[in-house]
């Protein structure tokens, strides 16, 4: 049983590939949100997928619980610390904690099954994705930009994608002439008009609301760097294994960061704590908390990470 969020289900995909791993004749049921839904299913392991579509009076977890009682389960494996374990016939559990320990979430679910080493995310791709990443994303250097998020309040403004983009692809940048990449879930065009007319549209591939998550992370695979936002996409770009950095602002970088030795971040001048503790501060709102990230302060770390991989590489 994984995450509801896009981001938390793509983190917790290590812990599930690990299982595999220990159990390579275990046959995988998955419970999660809808939008992860994709994630699992090209896991050849998994043979079933149940999504779990939130209704009124805790009814989904009802829903779960008579969709899974009849089967007796070796291990359940409990992501959202519901009270299911306790009341499906199982020989063994492993049900997560939430604690206040500045680590990685990836570390922390490991070590709800007491795994000395993180588990790493991955994604399953098939050759159907390949196939559909190869129409998308053509040969030649690309830039992946992920500008939108869940909330307002992660999202770099546009025109700041579009200036970082313009001197990431420009004359002088570290590629030039490279295409750019735009990705992002159906419902959220609005959000980046400005960054999508900005770029020259010979050299803009439009992905919004195109793909699914493993069509997404196959095309990923394709591009040369990704710079987005904290969000589900910045998740799935790490554990596709573009080198990926990540943008914060009003998130702690310590539990989310992107994952893995091809990533960096960068964070807005405030810390975490800074932003959230403001005078000013509203959950509520979805004006941006990350104006005060320059793109210079972002282009540089971008040229940094594209050096360290082109090192790795060689």
């Amino acid at each position: 049983m994984t995450s509801n969020r896009v981001g938390d289900a793509i983190l917790s995909t290590g812990l599930l590939a690990h299982l595999i791993r220990q159990y390579p004749a275990a046959r995988v049921t998955v419970a999660c949100g809808p939008a992860a839904e994709s994630l699992f299913q090209s896991c050849t392991s998994v043979e079933r997928v149940i999504a779990l579509r939130k209704q009124r009076y805790a009814g989904h977890w009802a829903r779960l619980w008579a969709q899974t009682v009849s089967t007796f389960w070796n291990i359940v494996v409990d992501l959202r610390g519901s009270a299911l374990a306790w009341v499906l016939p199982h020989a063994r559990h492993f049900i997560y904690r939430p604690n206040d320990k500045p680590i990685h979430r990836v570390e922390s679910l490991g070590r709800t099954m007491g795994l000395d080493a993180a588990p790493t995310p991955q994604v399953w791709l098939n050759e159907e994705h390949a196939v559909r990443a190869k129409e998308a994303i053509p040969e030649g250097p690309v830039v992946a930009l992920g500008p939108t998020a869940n909330w307002g309040g992660k999202q770099w403004p546009p025109d700041s994608f579009l200036d970082l983009a313009l001197r990431l692809t420009g004359p002088s940048g570290p590629l030039a002439g490279a295409r750019v990449a735009v990705f992002g879930a159906n419902g959220e065009r609005s959000m980046v008009g400005a960054l999508l007319d900005g770029i020259p549209p010979d050299r803009t591939i439009d992905l919004i609301g195109k793909t699914d998550l493993p069509v997404a992370a196959a095309c990923l695979r394709r591009c040369r760097l990704f710079v987005g936002n904290d969000s589900g996409l910045m998740h799935l770009a790490a554990a596709a294994g573009v080198p990926t950095l990540g943008l914060f602002g009003p998130s702690p970088e310590q539990h989310y960061r992107p994952w893995g030795s091809h990533t960096a971040f960068v964070r807005t001048p405030e810390s975490f704590e800074q932003i959230v503790n403001a005078t000013d501060y509203d959950y509520r709102s979805q004006q941006s908390r990350m104006t005060s990230l320059s793109v210079d302060t972002v282009l540089s770390a971008a040229e940094e990470l594209l050096d360290k991989t082109k090192e790795v590489t060689a």
